[in-house]
């Protein structure tokens, strides 16, 4: 007794000199009061800067969401959701998150990791034995998580014009086409990132499980996270719900309605659909390690370390230094890198029309999501950066005059753009009728040159989108004109002659330097029939 007295007066004597003159409980109510105080001072300044981009960025609407502790504290849309309605953005609003789709994909594999499955470290052939890359042995080398990290060989967007914009291709012909699709460079050698390598990953966890992708995101991640809302693909979105997002593009000063209808064949890569009500759980379970806020564990914390760990590296900027980030790279289905000393977690997706944009700060069990109905993605950084600001104590930066400052920019360099004139004017070595023909591609299909009156017509077959006219550029050179100028991805065609001028084949290239890197005309060998 003596002894549990002495250590008593002990501990007392130590809180005294301490200054420990309240009791713990009133400092647990100070803290609290202290975080209330932060919450609602977070909460306000993302709201206020939402506001301000709405104007500043021409943005007709958008939505955020953001988690502290393990709480959603804000949930809200701002403006409209379609500029021809007027109806109001609400946080329940449907729009295309687009490429955050690749986050889904990468817990769905984690999660058949968990279960015994597979591994990230397993052959694709293991699973998909007709998957083939155009170098034999990649293709045997390959791995789930080469899959899951941008480090196939495969270059920028290489192969999307088979699923952008949409296409009539089916999955099984999409992964076929990449047999076909040209190597960039060395294998796990540098981060380039590649969209079909996460459709291919969908079709592989549907050949595990049986079950196609967009039923297991639904089964795994949507029902018991309380996702009510979220669909993968827009067709699966009930035709009793009207509260969807449209997408609007601002050209020339002026904002068009663009209606987004082509997310089907992206699969793995980003065909999901959500609300910011919803994303406000994915983002929970992703702060909780895998467990859903109702407690359900649907990926391990093994396997998100997994997914958050630093797979591919990527080059930083002394810009990027100077704002407090000295390594980053991808993981697998996230980017990772380091921001004021914390590492940030964090995904941005984008389709004509749309964006979307989540952060995580794991340290301060931070979380946001941004969506737009604009192009405009520094709106999105401007609300993530102040919000950042708030969490990490930062510095006063005036993120919305910055980044909008750079936007005006960008889109005047865009009106700006003038198609160079050619070093020399040479007529087109051939009559208009001879360019006429089909042109077949090993991995897109075919593309087929006709007349129309008195000009030539250059078609996708495989893509209603891609359709439009032929100008004579230079040579044997022409320029193909979009009938959809919303595209912004005109691009040159070059026709290849043999000796006795016939033609050979045909290569293009996008004319301006803002063209979606999805539109890889680049890699394209269109060989005449």
């Amino acid at each position: 007794m003596k002894t549990r007295i002495s250590l008593l007066s002990a501990v007392i004597s130590v809180a005294l000199l301490a200054g420990c003159s309240e009791p713990q409980t009133t400092t647990k109510k100070e803290a609290t009061s202290q975080s209330q105080q932060q919450t609602v001072a977070l909460d306000e300044k993302i709201r206020t800067t939402a506001q301000q981009t709405l104007k500043a960025f021409n943005i007709p609407g958008l939505a955020v969401v953001a988690v502290k502790d393990g709480k959603v504290i804000l949930a809200e849309g701002f403006g409209v959701r379609d500029i021809e309605s007027q109806e109001p953005v609400t946080k329940n609003t449907l729009f295309g998150i687009a490429s955050h789709t690749k986050a889904f994909t990468a817990a769905a594999i984690a999660h058949l990791v968990d279960q015994g499955k597979l591994h990230w470290d397993d052959k694709v052939t293991d699973y998909l034995p007709d998957f083939k890359l155009s170098d034999p042995e990649l293709t045997h080398r390959l791995t789930i998580r080469d899959l899951l990290s941008h480090r196939s060989g495969l270059g920028l967007g290489a192969g999307d014009l088979m699923i952008w914009p949409n296409t009539d291709k089916s999955v099984d012909e999409i992964i076929a086409g990449l047999a076909n699709v040209p190597m960039d460079h060395g294998f796990r050698t540098q981060f380039a990132y590649n969209n079909l390598m996460f459709l291919t990953a969908g079709e592989l966890i549907h050949q595990v499980t049986g079950v196609p992708y967009s039923d297991y995101i639904e089964q795994t991640f949507f029902e018991p996270l309380n996702m009510d809302e979220s669909v993968v693909g827009f067709s699966n979105i009930p035709a009793s719900n009207d509260n969807v997002a449209v997408g609007t593009i601002e050209k020339d000063g002026e904002l068009h309605r663009f209606p987004l209808d082509f997310l089907e064949d992206f699969g793995g890569a980003g065909a999901t659909a959500a609300s910011v009500d919803d994303m406000g759980n994915w983002l929970i379970t992703q702060l909780q390690h895998g467990k859903s806020p109702s407690g359900e564990q649907v990926f391990s914390p093994e396997s998100q370390h997994q997914m958050w760990q630093l797979t591919t590296p990527i080059g930083v900027s002394d810009k990027a230094a100077e704002q407090g980030t000295f390594f980053q790279g991808y993981g697998l289905g996230w980017f990772v890198k380091d921001y004021h000393g914390v590492k940030q977690v964090y995904h941005s997706g984008g389709i004509l029309g749309m964006l979307s944009l989540t952060t995580l700060i794991p340290e301060e069990n931070f979380g946001i999501t941004v969506v737009s109905n604009q192009q405009a993605f520094g709106g999105l950084t401007a609300i993530t950066q102040e919000a950042l600001e708030q969490v990490l104590n930062l510095p006063d930066q005036d993120w919305v005059a910055e980044q909008s400052e750079n936007y005006r920019q960008f889109m005047q360099r865009k009106t700006d753009f003038k198609i160079p004139k050619p070093d020399t004017e040479e007529d087109a070595t051939l009559a208009q009728q001879a360019y006429v023909g089909t042109y077949t591609d090993a991995w897109y299909g075919d593309v087929e040159v006709r007349m129309q009156g008195d000009e030539l017509r250059l078609d996708f077959t495989h893509t209603p989108m891609l359709k439009g006219t032929l100008e004579h550029y230079n040579g044997d050179t022409f320029i193909v004109h979009w009938d959809e100028p919303l595209l912004e991805a005109d691009a040159y065609v070059r026709f290849e002659l043999n000796e006795d001028d016939s033609i050979k084949q045909a290569t293009m290239k996008a004319v301006a330097p803002f063209t979606d890197f999805s539109f890889d005309f680049h890699n394209l060998t269109l060989v005449r029939q």
